[in-house]
């Protein structure tokens, strides 16, 4: 009888242990109110998207980080690994928070999320003006310099994007943004690919509404972004850039594996044609 109560008392203590470890399962045969008592949503339910953060969530602080220091702050001093959000737009298009503030050239975001264990790339340092890192980056890896970020923006165009807020930057902040620019220039390939130039002019026989199903979103918007760029995105919604490769032919923000061909008649668009690796759409021009 003795034995029987010391190994009941080890099998409370190894029982107890476990639990505060984490290390118990609670019993799916429990009732319905048991269950829920281990549940502390304020609507009882686990989010649907439990464990990973609701995808709405990681896409409003990249978008916010391209525009909204406040915003951020909001979101990601509740959760700290927020500041490493990736977003993919579409089609590849992938971008982190920090790569939002470092190609809109927004200085006090891209360090603020630093703060907050982002973290920075070659393009971050490029528009934060930090020409030893960038140097020395390119000297370890030549022709790095030729890689192009979020939505097909060049290296330069970070550097250059950087001067935004040069009213804010001290006097040797300003000069290394300047020395950066300037290295930049003077390797003559920081560009990003030679894309064919196409005039506001020629842009308008592209403009209008695509569709390729009877649903309201099946279907495509070419419009111009703020950069000047003819754009594809869904229909009345945001858009990717488009990036001239020969007549009628474009890919879009800088995806190689992503083309969009217009089939012209007559001097008139009728319709594009969008290809990927796995997926070839015909739409329809309607406006």
């Amino acid at each position: 009888m003795a034995t029987n109560n010391l190994l009941d008392r080890r099998s409370t203590l190894k029982l107890g242990t476990l639990a505060v470890l984490g290390l118990i399962v609670p019993n799916i045969g429990l009732s319905d109110n048991t269950q829920n008592s281990f549940i502390h949503y304020s609507n009882g339910t686990v989010p649907e998207h439990f464990p990973n953060i609701p995808p709405e969530v990681i896409s409003e602080v990249v978008g916010k980080s391209h525009f909204d220091l406040d915003g951020v702050k909001t979101l990601v001093n509740k959760r700290p690994e927020l500041a490493r959000s990736v977003w993919e737009w579409r089609f590849g298009d992938f971008e982190s928070a920090i790569g939002a503030a470092s190609h809109v050239g927004r200085r006090d975001i891209a360090q603020y999320l630093i703060s907050q264990g982002a973290r920075p790339t070659l393009f971050t340092f490029a528009m934060l003006g930090y020409y030893d890192v960038v140097k020395a980056t390119i000297a370890a890896s030549p022709g790095i310099q030729q890689i192009t970020g979020p939505h097909g923006i060049s290296l330069l165009d970070h550097a250059l994007n950087g001067r935004r807020m040069t009213d804010s930057m001290t006097a040797s902040e300003n000069d290394n943004l300047e020395r950066t620019i300037d290295y930049l220039t003077n390797l003559g390939n920081a560009s990003g690919p030679d894309y064919i130039d196409l005039s506001l002019e020629d842009q308008q026989k592209y403009l209008g509404n695509y569709k390729y199903g009877t649903g309201d979103t099946d279907g495509f918007t070419i419009a111009i972004n703020m950069r000047k760029l003819l754009s594809l995105g869904p229909i009345g919604g945001f858009g990717g850039a488009l990036y001239k490769l020969g007549d009628n032919r474009f890919t879009y923000n800088g995806a190689p594996s992503v083309q969009i061909s217009f089939d012209i008649q007559n001097g008139v668009v009728e319709s594009l044609t969008l290809t990927d690796p796995d997926v070839r759409v015909v739409a329809k021009k309607v406006s």
